[in-house]
């Protein structure tokens, strides 16, 4: 039997070769969610009683950027559903049967941010809204939605109460052509709606007792379900950016190794260009390795009792938005001196490019209010940003 992240590689031409047709369906393409489903990627965070793997985060890691090397897209939708099974399962046992109980391999979307109003009612909450960013959602029976808790008149109550809820595919629209964008196309990351649905309280969790590890209980004596949902959410979205950066430096090579310029000179032995080049995958290793050896550390400090306070999150946060930067950086220099072939449609590398900058607007993938976190920290002070996603 292959691990995921062998059944990967071995489909890695279906990756590729479906990478267009996706951006073209803006959705991934059926050849592709069955290697992504096959691949068993999709279940390693999940709960072993539900069929999952319980898997090292390194390991997730490894595969989103394997994926996302191949079809950025795909990495993309590989990080965003992958990571939810991390999450649901520290929510409700009923929640969790009903999900996976006869199919291990059932997907969720989410859109998190709050833009839904919950109001109370006997048992749960009459749900209403609708959010962008459903990444993956034609391929999902289910979503989690962010919500602010509302009064009897649908109205937010202040100070914002956020939860995040869990709703059945039956029970929400998926807004089509609400998906039009220049990179990240093939991730159908459509508009989702709904008004007045009845959400039961199982089926919710509170989004800042989630952050603050308070639904760990339901995993007693995991480690892996101890290392608090904004580095994990995080860390997955930074592993599929990190991958499409790999890929791009893969098509750039392709790309640089066949290209005589106009003036008859041959790319591959330009001297400004190989250092550029050299420079570049220097980068980009260097940034896998702050990836995954971030995440490896902060696994071995809780694997050995340790408990994580707001500086190692912040730590490990501001390193993987560093080291994604980093390598996007380094492709947008190469990039620039590629020439006007690179920009053609008939190459993937324009694709790629684009794909690198709609993914750098994911608020994991923000630098400004992490640097300032960290440093607020390092300096003695006190974080007072409520909305810090660390």
């Amino acid at each position: 039997m292959t691990s995921p992240i062998e059944h990967i590689r071995n489909h890695a031409e279906i990756l590729r070769s479906e990478a267009l047709p996706s951006d073209q369906a803006g959705q991934l393409t059926d050849a592709t969610v069955k290697v992504l489903r096959d691949s068993g990627v999709m279940r390693l965070y999940a709960p072993a009683e539900y069929g999952g793997a319980e898997a090292h985060p390194v390991e997730f890691m490894e595969a989103a950027m394997e994926v996302g090397h191949h079809s950025p897209s795909a990495g993309w939708v590989t990080g965003v559903v992958g990571v939810h099974p991390w999450e649901i399962a520290m929510m409700d046992q009923r929640l969790q049967k009903e999900i996976w109980d006869q199919d291990h391999d059932v997907w969720t979307a989410s859109p998190y941010a709050p833009f839904g109003v919950g109001t109370p009612v006997d048992g749960g909450y009459l749900f209403t809204g609708q959010w962008p960013y459903s990444t993956g959602t034609d391929a999902s029976e289910w979503v989690i939605l962010g919500g602010m808790v509302g009064d009897a008149d649908g109205k937010a109550l202040m100070p914002p109460q956020v939860r995040h809820f869990v709703i059945p595919r039956k029970d929400y629209e998926i807004v089509e052509d609400s998906w039009n964008v220049m990179g990240l196309k093939g991730t159908g990351s459509k508009d989702v709606r709904m008004k007045d649905v009845f959400v039961p309280d199982y089926r919710t969790v509170g989004a800042a007792e989630m952050n603050a590890g308070d639904y760990e209980y339901r995993q007693p004596g995991k480690t892996l379900y101890r290392l608090k949902f904004p580095v994990v959410f995080s860390a997955a979205i930074n592993s599929g950016t990190q991958g499409i950066a790999e890929g791009a430096l893969k098509v750039f090579r392709d790309y640089v190794i066949e290209r005589v310029t106009a003036d008859q000179r041959v790319a591959k032995q330009d001297p400004v260009l190989m250092h550029v080049y050299a420079e570049a995958a220097a980068d980009i290793a260097a940034s896998r390795t702050v990836l995954l050896n971030e995440m490896k550390e902060l696994y071995d400090f809780v694997d050995g009792g340790g408990e994580l306070t707001m500086t190692e999150r912040v730590r490990t946060r501001r390193n993987g938005v560093r080291a994604v930067r980093r390598s996007i950086d380094a492709i947008d220099r190469l990039y620039k001196i590629a020439g006007s072939q690179s920009i053609h449609e008939r190459l993937p590398n324009e694709r790629y490019w684009r794909d690198m900058q709609a993914g750098m607007t994911h608020i994991c993938n923000v630098d400004g209010p992490i640097y300032n976190a960290a440093a607020t920290l390092d300096f003695g002070g006190e974080i007072t940003n409520p909305m810090l996603f660390a």
